[in-house]
């Protein structure tokens, strides 16, 4: 295991030059101390855990010093937020502090939260407070610990420093791990700027760099977007089955990568509600949990325009035809999963959606109800889970029906507890669980952070003596209002 001062840089994205981020160095914050660490962010870094105890390590991570070879800058880039098009957006209070090869040879961006003031914050103060870091910290590791595709988060470090939003908060940073913080948007910056000649430099980095397979087909442009294309219909298929709501699905927050990032007024449905928003700040609803699926295709279409010099339009068009059948191939097969079934029969999507209608109209907690429908038999489940729906005609029909279809699965009820438990969680990130441990944090004490962390980091274990974390949430949990202000 490595030290801090072992990490070796290579900052492939540095050395694309000026037109691409600019040079900032962070600024400090006052008082720096470690919020919360996440061992096994560490680990994709080779960090021995214990170095989250040095000085040093929060000193890093609030902008005190740097290592010698670290390259920070603020990329630059646009982006449609809420459909309109911004022209010119970029690391408003991000740095890319460098980027970390570890011993796999894997390359590691090193983005730091709340670092200050950079060419592109717009007339705000570049800082993030302690709320919005530590919810982008438990997110980020939780989507991860689920097997959605998310960048990583390695720390939170608080301060003193004074930070001005509704009210007076406190300054803090997150560090947070991709392999890369290329978005939708820096594409959609060089296309609508006309600089062509810096589209075609950022599309081979991005090709050579994170789809070198891409490089060996006859269009290594047109195959990285088919790419592109499949890796978001995988995510978006993940966050519908676990019913996470992302919030501000702007071209700028998406990744290249397919990974969910720029964490801001997310949330997870307690009871099942297709029509969810949970951005404060969304008064049309665009970005609502039932809107995720055509908002990301219409994002891979702004993207597609975008890649217009270096790829066919009618290419572009054939290829965003494939994101609708892989979502939904990708989504099917997980609610399947979460149903116990391992094969693939002619009426499941029926099944899905028809208990989908129930569940809405009854406002069941979604995570709970498939939780408990792994528990005991299919015939038991059904008839414990019964009391959660007021449709109780309609729920004793698909009740049937879902017996019958578990029934032909014939394996006996330990290996599909097993079997279903691994894929339902039994603990999921409620907004309420946050905002407790938020508010311990503002007060100074940390534990709430770090042991719900540690509890999300195994969502589909029992723990013993963590089962406060999975309860049913209480009614004012329910309505918590999370905006874009952080």
């Amino acid at each position: 295991m490595k030290r801090l001062d072992d990490l070796q840089f290579d900052n492939r994205f540095a050395r694309l030059g000026d037109a691409f981020s600019t040079e900032v160095l962070p600024d400090p914050l006052d008082d720096p101390h470690l919020v919360v660490a996440s061992p096994a962010a560490m680990a994709l870094l080779d960090l021995d855990p214990a170095q989250a105890e040095e000085p040093v390590f929060a000193e890093l991570f609030a902008g005190h010093t740097l290592w010698s070879d670290a390259a920070p800058r603020a990329m630059v880039y646009s982006g449609h937020q809420f459909g309109s098009y911004n022209p010119r957006l970029g690391d408003g209070r991000g740095l890319l502090l460098g980027e970390v090869v570890n011993q796999a040879g894997e390359h590691w961006d090193l983005h730091l939260k709340g670092a200050g003031q950079t060419p592109y914050s717009r007339m705000g103060d570049g800082r993030a407070v302690l709320r919005s870091s530590i919810r982008e910290f438990l997110a980020s590791e939780h989507l991860h610990a689920l097997g959605i595709p998310s960048s990583r988060a390695l720390c939170v470090t608080g301060s003193s420093t004074p930070v001005y939003r509704e009210k007076k908060e406190t300054g803090a940073m997150v560090l947070r791990l991709a392999p890369s913080h290329v978005r939708f948007g820096h594409f959609e910056y060089f296309y609508y700027t006309r600089q062509h000649e810096q589209l075609k430099t950022l599309g081979e980095h991005v090709l050579a760099c994170h789809f070198p397979a891409c490089l060996e087909a006859e269009e290594p442009w047109l195959a990285m977007f088919r790419e592109v294309i499949e890796r978001n219909a995988g995510m978006i298929a993940r966050w519908q089955a676990y019913g996470f709501c992302h919030g501000v699905m702007n071209t700028d927050n998406m990744s290249i990568l397919g990974i969910t990032f720029d964490y801001g007024p997310y949330a997870f449905l307690d009871d099942f509600d297709a029509n969810h928003i949970c951005n404060h700040s969304d008064d049309s609803g665009r970005y609502s949990f039932s809107n995720q699926v055509p908002i990301a295709h219409w994002n891979l279409a702004a993207l597609a325009q975008a890649l217009t010099p270096h790829i066919a339009v009618d290419a572009l068009r054939e290829a965003l035809e494939l994101f609708l059948p892989l979502y939904q191939a990708a989504w099917l097969d997980l609610m399947r999963r979460r149903l116990g079934f391992t094969r693939a029969e002619e009426g499941d999507e029926a099944l899905v959606q028809r208990l989908l209608q129930l569940m809405q109209t009854s406002a069941v907690d979604y995570t709970l109800f498939f939780r408990r429908l792994g528990e005991t038999t299919p015939e038991q489940a059904v008839a414990v889970l019964r009391d959660e729906f007021v449709d109780l005609a309609g729920f004793d029909a698909w009740a049937a029906q879902y017996v019958e279809r578990a029934t032909r699965e014939g394996d006996d009820q330990d290996a599909r507890r097993q079997r279903m438990h691994a894929v339902n969680p039994k603990y999921i990130l409620r907004n309420y669980l946050a905002q407790r441990a938020i508010e311990a944090a503002e007060q100074g004490d940390f534990s709430e952070v770090r042991q719900l962390h540690a509890v999300l980091a195994r969502p589909f274990d029992e723990q013993p003596g963590m089962e406060r974390y999975a309860e049913r949430p209480p009614e004012w949990g329910k309505h918590l209002e999370i905006s874009c202000s952080s």
